[in-house]
């Protein structure tokens, strides 16, 4: 089951997103629409928050009156708290009901208006965001619903803004043309990215092998890094000691594979096998077989099976989830030679020279294996310069 979180602010046009994702199969969970029905009457939860609030927060027919619950629940924290005690368990409730009653093969898109504000990206295995120009959101809601200009741009200005839902977007849909162009996207999206991942996902299946290609430093990369980090450390929950942005991707400036290296730290690799099934539950499957890191001396042998290998399910965003033990000599590596070449320019564009080329000698393999292997003496000689720079400056991990 593929886990999408869909957000945006107020009249971006979230709505038409979550609408067209059910018209091509999705599951569609609306959190605002769960947290009224969970309040009507006859339910419980508005029985508690009468006891609670006192009966004038109900309407004469005997519903919720919701601005006369704002205005004693939203008093203070503390009223607040009492009020999120009451509906929060009812409305997760409810979402696992909608969620359980999905097939394995669904796609579950959850309509969260507060998703990022909450900070709960981690909880889906793609975010989705909805956006629009500011100016435009306010010309829709005042001539679509009639509302006060001032009032949609007090709304806007309490929510997220732009830059920190950028940052929490795996998807980014701009809906600041017609509606033709942003269901065209949202077609695209469903077709090309949401079906794979949701098959990758349930078939547990790992990204096959592909010719090396190199591209220029993308400044967004630590920014998805981040997000596969946060879903990663989730998952791995208290076995995770640590979880680094590592390789090429983490230095600025250094051209390389459109590959996010990360890697888990784990005290050893019994805790790696015990959290594998996690790690393949949130978009990251285990790799099978062996893996063995390239040596990084001159001429030694690699040691099969001194880590776990994960990739990521994301058709659109491939990731490398590297599982080591705390403390082995490729653990350090891996963070020390990104350290060292963010440090020192002039290794760093020494190694774009050297990546570059062997990636053109190798563009025909079919995998990145020969590419690998002839990076090596290069590595295991930067590595050195590496280990020298680190007992000079003192560098620890």
């Amino acid at each position: 089951m593929l886990s999408v979180g869909l957000t945006g602010g107020i009249g971006s046009g979230k709505s038409t997103v979550a609408n067209r994702l059910a018209e091509h199969g999705a599951v569609l969970v609306d959190a605002d629409a769960i947290s009224r029905q969970v309040v009507e009457p006859g339910e419980p939860a508005l029985d508690e928050i009468v006891a609670e609030f006192g009966p004038d927060v109900l309407e004469p027919g005997g519903g919720l009156d919701r601005a006369a619950l704002a205005r004693k629940a939203f008093a203070d924290e503390q009223s607040r708290a009492r009020l999120n005690a009451i509906v929060h368990p009812r409305v997760g409730e409810r979402t696992a009901e909608l969620v359980n009653a999905a097939g394995a093969d669904a796609i579950v898109v959850h309509d969260v208006p507060l998703l990022v504000e909450n900070g709960l990206q981690p909880h889906y295995h793609l975010v989705i965001v909805v956006d629009a120009p500011e100016d435009v959101r306010v010309r829709r809601l005042t001539e679509e619903r009639g509302m006060d200009p001032s009032d949609v741009r007090a709304r806007i200005t309490a929510q997220a803004d732009t830059l920190t839902r950028r940052a929490a977007a795996d998807v980014w849909l701009d809906n600041s043309a017609t509606p033709d162009v942003l269901l065209s996207a949202v077609d695209e999206l469903w077709a090309d990215r949401l079906l794979t991942f949701e098959a990758n996902l349930r078939l547990r299946r790992t990204r096959p092998p592909r010719s090396p290609e190199i591209v220029d430093y993308d400044d967004t990369w630590p920014e998805q890094a981040e997000r596969a980090i946060a879903r990663i450390r989730q998952a791995a929950g208290q076995a995770a000691l640590r979880v680094d942005h590592v390789g090429s991707t983490s230095v600025p400036g250094l051209p390389a594979k459109d590959v996010l290296d990360i890697q888990l730290t784990v005290a050893d690799l019994d805790v790696a096998d015990s959290v594998a099934e996690s790690l393949a539950a949130a978009g990251f499957p285990r790799s099978e077989g062996e893996w063995a890191d390239a040596p990084l001396d001159r001429g030694a042998e690699p040691v099969a099976g001194d880590k776990r290998l994960h990739t990521g399910a994301d058709p659109a965003r491939p990731v490398n989830l590297h599982v080591r033990a705390h403390g082995t000599r490729h653990w350090r590596a891996a963070l020390l030679f990104p350290e060292w070449l963010r440090r020192n320019p002039d290794e760093r564009d020494a190694y774009a020279k050297v990546k570059r080329s062997l990636a053109r000698s190798h563009q025909a393999d079919g995998s990145v294996d020969g590419y690998a292997e002839d990076k090596q003496p290069w590595i295991a000689d930067a590595m050195e310069r590496a280990e020298q720079w680190a007992r000079h400056t003192g560098w620890t991990p």
